[in-house]
């Protein structure tokens, strides 16, 4: 074990230092070293199943920490402008996704999960790319952080129903009675736990960092594992622990403290994602990538540009918008996950190889054309 960890992270250490050279995004990285170390390329880690384990609990800090970035006054406030495009684009890219499952001959549900894949943007990317000294203060970062942030919202919703149906597929049958009494339940405990219990030792400990940074992982794991034993999954209970402390004044903190510790499992994730790649099965499914990847990167600026002309946003901030969102999401990966009892290794396989591409060139159009931390020119670069 020890030894996997020291070749995954001094082999991405590594490969990030080329990757911040040609401007790539860190997670195409991790997921590159997976398909180099694991089983199917050099074999140097030919046992993923422990890291595997240990990797999933960085979904659960990810979802914890866009909840925290989700109070409903804030979203509110996003409907105005973000909200139609962010509905709209994500029906239709799940069209697109289920459409394109069936030409090219995957099952009702694996096209169902194509096309949930398919429905969202990068946050990662997207908040990365977007100069934060300027846009988010500007109309374009407003669109850009309120859809991305919608997008969120429904993606932990599908997570948790693939969650909930790859359940029923597994195990033949699942207790409704449970799962209506337990909702409501994590709901009250969530709402009586900062009241109670976060907020008073918060207030009267709060200069004991080490202790607050225990206490904002116990809270986060402690609903993840009532709503695990309740059938709703460990991502929905880390999710509504992250809602119930968003209207926190120390919100942005917490997240904050617990972005280093996220990224260090989420390296695991996406490594493991990587390992999982069958190099034999690439070249068949590397075609079927490349369309859906071309299919989003050309659809993708003029779905938007049309979808916020709707709010009487500007052609020039529509497309450049629909650019900047052009790639699919990491939660993309996170449905593979999810949702791998339901698919063949062949869609399983389209589904990633398409998500990397897309990653790739859009991180390409935005770094050339449009104004980012990470630009080739000076004119382009702003931090």
């Amino acid at each position: 074990m020890i030894d996997s960890f020291i070749l995954i992270f001094v082999g991405a250490a590594i490969l990030a230092s080329l990757a911040m050279f040609i401007r790539q995004p860190l997670i195409i990285v991790y997921v590159f070293l997976g398909i180099a170390f694991g089983p199917s390329a050099l074999g140097w880690i030919s046992d993923t199943t422990l890291v595997s384990e240990v990797s999933e609990i960085g979904i659960l800090f990810l979802l914890f920490i866009v909840g925290l970035e989700l109070p409903p006054s804030k979203l509110i406030g996003m409907f105005s402008t973000s909200l139609v495009a962010a509905l709209l684009s994500s029906m239709l890219f799940f069209v697109v996704g289920l459409g394109a499952g069936q030409v090219f001959g995957f099952t009702w549900i694996e096209s169902v999960v194509l096309g949930v894949a398919l429905m969202f943007s990068s946050t990662v990317l997207g908040i990365k790319l977007l100069p934060r000294t300027i846009l988010h203060h500007r109309k374009i970062g407003e669109i850009v952080i309120g859809i991305l942030l919608l997008q969120d919202l429904l993606a932990v919703i599908a997570l948790v129903s693939l969650y909930l149906f790859a359940q029923v597929g597994s195990q033949g049958n699942i207790d409704l009675g449970l799962l209506l009494a337990s909702g409501p339940l994590l709901v009250i405990v969530a709402y009586i736990g900062p009241k109670f219990l976060i907020w008073p030792l918060m207030q009267r400990f709060d200069v004991f960092t080490e202790y607050m940074f225990l206490l904002y992982i116990g809270w986060c794991l402690a609903l993840a594992g009532i709503a695990h034993a309740c059938g709703l999954g460990f991502e929905l209970g880390a999710f509504i622990a992250g809602v119930s402390l968003a209207n926190s004044p120390v919100s942005q903190s917490v997240a904050e403290t617990l972005e280093p510790l996220r990224d260090f499992f989420l390296i695991l994730f996406f490594f493991t994602v990587g390992a999982r790649v069958d190099i034999m099965l690439v070249p068949d499914a590397i075609w079927q990538a490349a369309l859906l990847a071309a299919v989003l990167l050309a659809l993708k600026p003029v779905a938007f540009r049309y979808l916020l002309a709707l709010r009487r946003v500007r052609s020039p901030i529509g497309w450049e918008v629909g650019v900047r969102l052009g790639q699919c999401s990491e939660f993309s990966l996170l449905v593979l996950f999810v949702a791998s009892p339901l698919l063949s290794k062949q869609t399983d396989h389209v589904i990633l190889l398409a998500t990397i591409l897309t990653m790739l060139v859009s991180t390409y159009m935005v770094v050339l054309n449009y104004r980012n931390p990470l630009a080739l020119s000076d004119r382009l670069r702003v931090a």
